[in-house]
């Protein structure tokens, strides 16, 4: 059996010391530590990608937290599954005692409640996202009812915009001529056609 750590931080600025002072108790040797400098949205990352081609079954892998793993809990089933069930390693997250895949004296307690946890955890984070959304669209809602405005305001156009759109819509004018003569990029104007449409 093997140990290797994967340690990982959102970007080069930031400091991995106190990941790596969690690891020391273990000793693992640096060529087993796998660190990588991005966002923890997906696992499309150099040195995760290195890190599951190198284990193999019976052999450890260990981070100081789940977050470090990544942040996307569906996603986050998934690598657990494809290391834990398909590679057959152990998994030990050291800030969650809870979240260690090894066997205790000789049964599967310690995967199944791991997987449960992660489980749990998995479930807590996918209602947490639907309660923002929900709460993001309450929040519009109520802010379109008090006359707020999102986006960012119209181009005003040049008085004689009414008389350009109706050569442009009875095809005297091309988009590019039309857009020319107001000054305006071609799809500012296309746009304010299609708002000028939709209030008719």
């Amino acid at each position: 059996m093997k140990q290797y750590a994967y340690i990982r931080v959102s970007s080069k600025d930031q400091n991995i010391d106190r990941q790596l002072a969690a690891l020391e108790p273990y000793g693992i040797p640096n060529g087993r530590v796998f660190c990588d400098h991005q966002s923890g949205k997906n696992f499309e990352r150099p040195a995760y990608q290195k890190l599951i081609r190198k284990l193999k079954r019976g052999d450890l892998l260990i981070v100081k937290s789940i977050d470090r793993l990544g942040r996307n809990y569906d996603e986050i089933l998934e690598q657990w599954a494809l290391i834990t069930r398909k590679i057959g390693a152990d998994i030990l997250v050291l800030d969650m005692a809870l979240l260690d895949t090894r066997e205790r004296n000789g049964d599967l307690t310690g995967a199944f409640i791991a997987d449960l946890v992660l489980q749990i955890l998995a479930y807590v984070a996918q209602t947490e996202r639907e309660f923002i959304h929900q709460r993001q669209a309450e929040g519009i809602a109520a802010a379109k009812a008090k006359g707020v405005v999102f986006g960012r305001k119209p181009i005003p156009m040049p008085e004689h915009f009414e008389d350009v759109e109706r050569a442009y819509l009875q095809g005297k004018l091309s988009v590019r001529k039309a857009a020319a003569m107001l000054g305006v990029s071609r799809t500012t104007f296309c746009r304010r056609v299609q708002s000028a449409e939709k209030t008719q």
